[in-house]
């Protein structure tokens, strides 16, 4: 299944599959690839499938829709293809991925610069169109020679295995994809991928190997058919394999001595064996097993009186090419998943160091304030108790406020939107902090822009947001010379209203304008969890929307929050 990944932008890192004769593209609700981009269109553009592919249409977009650095309108989509709409980066990958080689270097090569004077005419003896080879190995050379046609068959397999391994990344989707592959081209009844699962093996040892893919020919989407038994691998052969780090082709199994102490195998007929190790750089990590039986082989259907295999020495060293392909991908997903974890457990030591700090410093103060309440209890003081009181109320405050931003944080909520004026909004938020702000001697003053600032939205989320903001803006300030402009119902596009919290505080460096967006960065020191902003900045995507920083031309900070408006929405 095609699908897009983004690669810049403020969905970094999500992922879209594509399936269906159109998918909408925008910041519309009812779009499939929604995108939290601001400079993208609602209905920015769409894919279309076709008999070729997708092709991607602009729709009128504002700001245009470019593949490849080129601005298009209608377009054929191949695997690899760079899509920006807006800010925004997205790679289109599918199965059947083209690699193109590394060009010659430059000085190996002699250029001969002439004027040709005539077509190439007589000397031309046959000429291929520059999509044939894609046709030749994506259709196994069909309707070729049969030289060509051996040649291509095996090549499109491992031509198809390359590309799964680089666009499948779940293991056992990937070795139950890779034993689809191989069982086109070799004539095997039943097969099996076994891995080893220890995390560091020293010795091989066939006891440490488990099945993680098996695959029966004729079976519903490889599983086995009704009635037919487990397929027995031997563990003889297994240590063979291993120890002598070669792999095996077994053309009588029943008459082979080894296998006679294995009922399971003579009972089920298997007459043919092909066993060999999957190595990737440093060890052997799996083996792949393949086996034909007396019952079910299409050689012994065609054949009854059991003349020819069905394995030839062919067979062998393409299953040793793919199995090395294949525990190449089983390093590769095993280095991926090691380094996942150690970001995880890095992140987790960070936001635990970050939290646990900010935590203790939220405890003194409970503590203080109790020291100071029990003192006013035994002066029977009533303005101790109260002097004691606002700290321990303070601090609960904060302990709320965090426990609410890492509930914001931890995970993407779908708002509750109902119809809200910003405007209200913002004067709501201006007043609370009005008192803080005299309180320092810091201006802070509310300028109601030209439009209507209403949007369909959830309330309480704006609110936070702009408290967050705005408070921000007073922390940054000098006490009795800082000035807070807050500027509401400002619409910069037809679908939007913007929020502008302007200060003339000291600003912020601009190596640092992307990294105070980030988890647990802060300036305030002990007094901020570093959350805040990510926070806010979260939930005005999840509306749709963004918080952007910047400068205006006196050089004030400038916090931009944009929204849609509730008629986009």
């Amino acid at each position: 299944m095609p699908r897009l990944i983004v690669t810049r932008g403020a969905d970094e890192g999500k992922q879209f599959n594509i399936s269906g004769p159109t998918v909408l593209i925008g910041r519309d609700t009812a779009a499939k690839v929604r995108l939290l981009d601001t400079e993208i269109s609602r209905r920015h553009a769409e894919l279309v499938e076709t008999s070729e592919g997708y092709r991607i249409r602009d729709l009128g977009s504002v700001n245009g829709t470019h593949v490849n650095g080129r601005a298009v309108q209608d377009c054929l989509l191949r695997s690899g293809d760079r899509v920006q709409v807006g800010q925004t980066v997205l790679v289109m990958v599918s199965e059947g991925t083209r690699k193109v080689s590394a060009p010659s270097l430059a000085e190996k090569i002699n250029l001969i610069t002439g004027q040709v004077t005539g077509s190439l005419g007589g000397t031309v003896v046959s000429r291929l169109g520059e999509a044939e080879g894609d046709r030749l190995i994506s259709r196994a050379g069909q309707g070729e020679g049969e030289w060509l046609k051996r040649a291509l068959g095996n090549l499109a397999v491992m031509y198809e295995t390359a590309t799964a391994i680089s666009n499948i990344y779940e293991l056992d989707k990937l070795l139950s994809r890779l034993l689809e592959l191989v069982f086109r081209t070799i004539d095997a009844d039943r097969g099996c991928i076994l891995l080893d699962e220890r995390d560091q093996p020293q010795e091989p040892d066939a006891a440490a190997f488990s099945p993680r893919a098996v695959y029966w020919r004729g079976g519903l989407h490889g599983s086995p058919p009704p009635g037919v038994e487990a397929i027995h691998v031997s563990r003889t052969l297994m240590d063979h394999v291993l120890r002598r780090k070669e792999g095996v082709l077994v053309s009588d199994a029943k008459a082979d001595e080894r296998f006679q102490t294995a009922p399971s195998i003579v009972r089920s007929h298997v007459r043919e064996i092909l066993c060999v190790p999957m190595r990737g750089r440093d060890q052997t990590v799996g083996l792949l097993y393949l086996d034909t039986t007396r019952e079910t082989s299409a050689i012994d259907f065609l054949n009854p009186a059991n003349v020819g295999t069905a394995f030839q020495e062919d067979h062998l060293k393409l299953a040793m090419a793919i199995a090395h392909l294949a525990g190449l991908a089983v390093e590769e997903n095993r280095h991926y998943l090691a380094l996942v974890q150690a970001e995880r457990l890095a992140a987790v030591g960070t936001a635990m160091a970050s939290l646990s700090h900010h935590i203790k410093n939220i405890l003194q103060g409970l503590m203080s304030g109790t020291d100071v309440v029990k003192i006013g209890l035994a002066d029977q003081s009533i303005d101790t108790i109260s002097q004691g009181w606002r700290i321990v109320e303070r601090n609960q405050k904060r302990i709320y406020e965090l426990v609410l931003d890492m509930l914001s944080f931890s995970k993407d909520r779908e708002p509750f939107r109902e119809s809200c004026d910003t405007t209200r909004i913002v004067a709501e938020a201006v007043e609370l902090l009005a008192a803080k702000a005299k309180e320092n001697g810091i201006e802070l003053v509310h300028e109601r822009g030209p439009g209507s600032g209403v949007v369909l939205a959830d309330p309480e989320a704006v609110h936070r947001i702009v408290l967050n903001l705005v408070g921000n803006a007073l922390d940054a300030v000098e006490h009795d010379q800082g000035r807070v402009r807050v500027v509401t119902g400002k619409t910069v596009m037809a679908d939007q209203v913007e929020i502008d919290v302007i200060d003339n505080g000291p600003g912020v460096p601009d190596e640092k304008v992307e990294e105070i967006f980030k988890p647990f960065v802060s300036s305030k020191g002990n007094r901020g969890t570093g959350l805040g902003l990510p926070v806010s900045r979260k939930l005005a995507r999840e509306h749709g929307g963004d918080i952007t920083l910047s400068k205006d031309q006196l050089g004030m900070t400038v916090f931009k929050l944009v929204l849609p408006v509730a008629s986009n929405l």
